[in-house]
């Protein structure tokens, strides 16, 4: 019979390195984007706010972004 009082271990199972990396690229590379790329102003996140739009401005026009 088994004994039900004996505690149980939960399972850690292990993160490669590489993965952790991955994600924060790819998390990084998204946030990047969409400030550089889509972040307008007009439907920003940060709700009609123009400050994210004005910095990164020249840096959408040399990407080949439209903005106006």
């Amino acid at each position: 019979m088994s004994d039900l009082s004996a505690p149980t271990t939960a399972v850690v199972l292990p993160v490669s390195k590489a993965a952790l990396w991955l994600v924060g690229t790819a998390v990084l590379a998204f946030l990047a984007y969409y400030f550089i790329g889509v972040d307008q102003g007009a439907y920003s996140i940060f709700g009609k706010d123009l400050h994210v739009h004005e910095f990164v401005h020249d840096a959408r026009h040399f990407l080949g972004f439209p903005c106006h």
